[in-house]
């Protein structure tokens, strides 16, 4: 064995050994205690600069990446179901589950009388089944959240006219619950509701800010806090906060205008290997035969499927913008 050998086989094993490490290491326990003495502090403190740092830290949060804690759910089920809550759909998970599961073995059963490769079929199946799904769930809060932005100007500003005309704080938000459609309404319905019940203003919109996880509607919790503290004129604030959402819309738009030749040519090269081999494969099924039954062309296959995802992944960074 060669010393070139060696080397590969021990850098292999370092690898594994720090991989195995990080994966079943844990966070630190100081970290954590720390992270949860700060948490309690925010919940249960009455200090409206402690409220405002932490609906700080969660509109920063917001614009970060996440892999499954969403809001402060502790697990992958909780963020899940409140993915399926954003959605406006009223979907369960129970309801996910059994459609994650019946699309992948659909997906399975026809490809395995197609090609007759089990193991191909069942990853293909297992792929689409955990992510059309995901896909679908992901296209439905984008379209509400876009819906939500669009109007929620509209509705600050519906706030500032019911203010300026002598109406309280939680009678304007009952106004705009009844006056303005789509999720903004159906959102400020759900805070009048729990206002009316019994619950401190402040918890109601917090409770909405926690499960939308939007940095628009952080910054008007974060608004009201402070004015609040204060003191001063809430309706002229709001003003001022509803001509800077509607300006970060329109940067939004600019941006999105500016970047969508990058994002066709991107699809466009994206799709058309996948377009070729499909076509190939109808007209002559014996000629790509072998990329379903031969281990080699299997393998080739999957490796040019994770270059070309790795080249999708970059594109969609180099066109991906935040405001």
């Amino acid at each position: 064995m060669s010393i070139v050998q060696l080397l590969l086989i021990a850098v292999g094993l370092m690898s594994f050994m720090v991989l195995g490490y990080l994966a079943f290491s844990g966070p630190s326990p100081a970290k954590e205690g720390t992270r949860r003495l700060q948490a309690v502090r925010y919940r249960h403190s009455e200090s409206t600069a402690d409220k405002v740092e932490a609906q700080l830290k969660k509109a920063v949060a917001a614009r970060k990446p996440k892999m499954h804690q969403i809001a402060g759910s502790e697990s992958r089920i909780v963020a899940l179901a409140m993915r399926l809550h954003r959605t406006g759909k009223g979907w369960t998970l129970s309801q996910y589950a059994y459609a994650s599961a019946g699309l992948a073995m659909a997906v399975t059963v026809i490809l395995f009388l197609k090609t007759g490769a089990a193991a191909l079929s069942l990853g293909i199946g297992l792929l689409v089944g955990a992510g059309l799904p995901h896909m679908v769930v992901g296209y439905f809060i984008k379209k509400r959240t876009n819906s939500f932005t669009t109007k929620f100007p509209d509705a600050i500003e519906l706030l500032v006219r019911g203010l300026r005309s002598g109406l309280p704080v939680t009678e304007t938000l009952g106004v705009v619950a009844t006056e303005v459609p789509g999720p903004v309404g159906e959102e400020f319905k759900l805070i009048t509701e729990r206002i009316k019940i019994g619950k401190p203003m402040e918890d109601a919109l917090q409770e909405t800010a926690d499960r939308l996880n939007m940095a628009e509607f952080s910054f008007f919790c974060i608004t009201l806090a402070i004015q609040r503290e204060t003191g001063g004129n809430l309706a002229e604030t709001l003003s001022n906060l509803a001509d800077v959402l509607r300006k970060r819309a329109q940067m939004k738009l600019k941006i999105r205008a500016m970047s969508s030749e990058s994002k066709a040519s991107a699809y466009i090269v994206g799709s058309l290997p996948f377009a070729v081999f499909t076509m190939i494969y109808w007209v002559s099924p014996g000629y790509l035969g072998g990329f379903f039954t031969d281990d080699r062309l299997i393998v080739t296959g999957l490796g040019g499927l994770v270059w070309m995802s790795i080249g999708g992944f970059i594109m969609a960074k180099m066109v991906s913008f935040e405001i």
